[in-house]
């Protein structure tokens, strides 16, 4: 069997479906990882974008820029999909989030971006950013969880 899947489980709460992230999936997010956010555009067609990622140990942050495709979709429709994909692992493990964005916010964006430039550049200054770009926030709800392992040793890698 090539693929390792592991299903956690949904649990009520105020009447949304959200569930708890596990520690190896917080360990994961506070990491140098390649993720993947999908959002939806009006036309109902998928919108992909190559991001940075983080979690405050509840909710998954993503941070952009006011104005952005990816944050004027999740303003009409809050739901989201999350694909990480550690390369310390190499490639062999990948983790699917499905959630919805549940808080969309200025405060803290700035400072978490800070950390997020330091985590993965190494840097204390974004270089690829311009002056007047408003930091925003978005917390986002996890609803389902899927997580697989490829066994690589299986295809003689």
């Amino acid at each position: 069997m090539p693929h390792r899947y592991y299903l956690y489980v949904l649990e009520e709460e105020r009447n949304e479906y959200m569930i708890e992230l596990s520690a190896e999936h917080q360990q994961l997010m506070q990491k140098r990882v390649v993720c993947i956010f999908a959002t939806i555009m009006p036309d109902g067609s998928p919108h992909t974008t190559q991001t940075w990622v983080d979690t405050d140990g509840t909710y998954i942050l993503i941070n952009t820029i006011e104005g952005h495709q990816k944050l004027r979709n999740v303003r009409r429709d809050p739901r989201v999909m999350i694909s990480v994909l550690d390369p310390a692992a190499h490639w062999a493990y990948a983790t699917n989030i499905r959630g919805r964005v549940v808080e969309i916010t200025k405060e803290g964006a700035d400072l978490q971006f800070k950390q997020l430039i330091q985590r993965n550049l190494g840097q204390e200054e974004y270089p690829y950013g311009r002056p007047g770009q408003v930091r925003v926030l978005l917390k986002i709800a996890p609803e389902k969880i899927l997580s697989s392992k490829v066994q690589f040793d299986q295809y003689g890698d």
